[in-house]
């Protein structure tokens, strides 16, 4: 009989004239009859009787009544048989009638050994096929645990045959709708006492989403998408895909970002399976808007893993896609994901760079969705997160370049992708660039000129402008720029006038033209709009500028009034630069307003650059 409780067994060695099992029922039925059959399993010869086989199982006794009609009946041998020899003998032992315990770690091979031997109620009730299926039934299907137990253990055993016998998705099943009423459960106690229920939720969502981590990715793939269909909450599955892949990809690769080298050999069958898990975790990420609740660090996570391990092009797609969606988010530590291959730069830049194209594409996709008249353009909140991506990239951009094998192409690539209207100031893009430009000192003049061209020298701080006055490293024509503009500014600071005149021209060409289309005269306004904003923004900037330099005007003429030096004799000094700079033309202009600089560099702040 078969027991649920343990019930041990005495094993004897097989010899010519008893079976390889034996207790004191066998022994007083057979102890007169010996041996009749050897069956062979796995390599592991079994010594057995015919009539308590052949009344049991189907298999056995047709095999017999086959050998029967050649000369050898006593030999048979079971190819393929489920559960190896150990299953086999858990089987014989049944039809000897020996107690032995039906456990979640063999409930599953001996069901499918049953199956193969066709144990089945035609040759006796209650045989080895109906007595499993109770214990699945009532013990197995009615726990997660236990589901999740049996299922792992089906990983060993021939696939066809779990499937045929509906093991596989009863296992599933079972898990996805105990998961459900644990939800259920859950929800309930945070009715009860909401003071508690933070703990409750993470107690509830920790010891399920732990055990599901033993599962073969296959097999965990069923059930998360089973899961799914049932109504388990995004937040538990994306927990349990978190731990999922932290458990089965901890630590896995990490000599490859130090031996680049060894990417160019063929993957190992370890890397062939990470590479699976990695795809799978991605393929199982929610799409709804659920997606938003998976941390970004996990999305760099498995960015990173697919591209060390080489993963399918269409798994880095769609990571990409998902993180760009909130790049306005991302951290610069985030960005920095290490180049593997060998004589490239340090950081993967085209990574990057494909990030930013989908961010860009998703803002204009929003734009489109938001035509109408009612839009007030640069307010909205994708023009909010297009300046946060621009600082973003400014210091992403401050970072790389130091990197001596980074390209000019890849580097200029990054700049000019971004529009103009993505920055308010353009100081942080000046300082990745004066970066760059230290660090690659055989750039040519005309390469310096291309790289210097993105920067706008009407979007520089009084620091970084200062700074750029006095920087040999700049070309000469931009040094100029930087003079002029910055002499203009002063001159429309002294006279009050605070950029009106640009503001009104600019006001005066966005006049849409009355031959464009209405779509067309739209989206020139919407342009013309989103400039004004944002000469609006830099106004307030230069206007703060401005507050600290009175204030700093004012301290140096309470501290220096004991000199004589007053705050008119600054003021007539400014005054008498200005005349100076414009009174004077050609070449002696230029040379007179960089002396002009100088001097006034000489006793400004320097604009530091890391």
């Amino acid at each position: 009989m078969v027991s649920e409780n343990s019930i041990s067994s005495s094993k004897h060695p097989s010899t010519s004239t008893t079976p390889k099992f034996c207790n004191s029922y066998t022994t007083r039925i057979f102890a007169d009859v010996a041996g009749d059959i050897t069956i062979v399993v796995d390599g592991e010869s079994f010594l057995l009787h015919k009539f308590p086989l052949v009344t049991l199982s189907g298999k056995i006794r047709k095999m017999v009544a086959e050998a029967n009609k050649g000369s050898n009946v006593s030999n048979l041998e079971l190819l393929n048989f489920p559960g190896e020899h150990q299953t086999f003998e858990l089987a014989m032992k049944f039809c000897y009638g020996m107690n032995f315990e039906i456990t979640t770690f063999n409930v599953a091979r001996l069901r499918c050994a049953a199956e193969y031997l066709e144990m089945t109620e035609e040759y006796r009730e209650q045989n080895l096929i109906s007595r499993t299926d109770i214990y699945l039934n009532e013990f197995v299907f009615q726990s997660l645990q236990k589901s999740v137990e049996v299922l792992s253990t089906c990983e060993m055993l021939p696939l066809n045959i779990v499937e045929e016998i509906e093991i596989l998705k009863g296992c599933v099943e079972a898990i996805a709708m105990n998961a459900c009423k644990e939800q259920l459960v859950s929800g309930l106690s945070k009715l009860d006492c909401d003071g508690e229920s933070k703990e409750l939720k993470e107690d509830f969502v920790a010891w399920w989403i732990e055990d599901l981590s033993i599962l073969r990715i296959d097999f965990y793939q069923r059930v998360v998408c089973a899961m799914r269909r049932m109504g388990v909450r995004s937040h538990s599955i994306i927990a349990s895909l978190m731990h999922y892949a932290q458990s089965s990809l901890k630590g896995i690769g990490k000599c490859q970002y130090w031996n680049p080298s060894r990417i160019n050999s063929s993957p190992t069958t370890i890397e062939k399976d990470q590479r699976t898990i990695v795809e799978t975790i991605v393929s199982l990420m929610p799409t709804d808007k659920s997606s938003s609740m998976i941390p970004l660090s996990f999305l760099f996570g498995m960015l990173k893993m697919s591209i060390m391990l080489g993963a399918p092009i269409p798994c880095r797609l769609e990571l990409e896609r998902r993180i760009s969606l909130r790049l306005e988010m991302v951290s610069l530590d985030d960005l920095l994901i290490p180049s593997l291959q060998s004589g490239d730069s340090l950081f993967d830049v085209d990574t990057v760079h494909r990030l930013l194209v989908n961010f860009l594409q998703r803002i204009e996709e929003e734009e489109t969705e938001d035509y109408g008249y009612e839009s007030d353009g640069v307010g909205s909140n994708g023009h909010g997160s297009l300046l946060k991506v621009g600082q973003l990239i400014d210091a992403f951009l401050a970072e790389i370049s130091p990197d001596p094998c980074l390209s000019l192409q890849k580097f200029i690539a990054l700049i000019e992708i971004l529009p103009d209207y993505a920055r308010v100031i353009d100081d942080g893009l000046y300082r990745a660039v004066d970066i760059y430009l230290k660090a690659h000192t055989a750039l040519t003049e005309q390469e310096c000129k291309k790289l210097c061209k993105f920067i706008d020298c009407q979007k520089l701080s009084q620091e970084a402008c200062n700074h750029a006055a006095q920087n040999d490293r700049l070309p000469l024509q931009m040094v100029v720029q930087v003079l002029y503009f910055e002499q203009l500014r002063l001159k429309n600071a002294l006279s009050g006038s605070s950029g009106e005149g640009l503001l009104s021209q600019r006001i005066s060409s966005g006049v849409p033209s009355a031959a464009m289309s209405p779509r067309d005269n739209y989206a020139s306004l919407r342009r013309e709009n989103r400039e004004l904003k944002l000469e609006i923004s830099r106004l307030r900037v230069r206007l703060s500028e401005l507050e600290k330099e009175q204030m700093f005007m004012k301290q140096g003429m309470i501290d220096k009034a004991g000199n004589g030096r007053t705050f008119f004799t600054s003021l007539s000094k400014g005054i008498g630069r200005i005349a100076n700079f414009s009174g004077q033309g050609g070449g002696k202009h230029q040379k007179s307003s960089r002396k002009s600089r100088e001097g006034k560099n000489g006793r400004s702040r320097r604009y530091s650059v890391s």
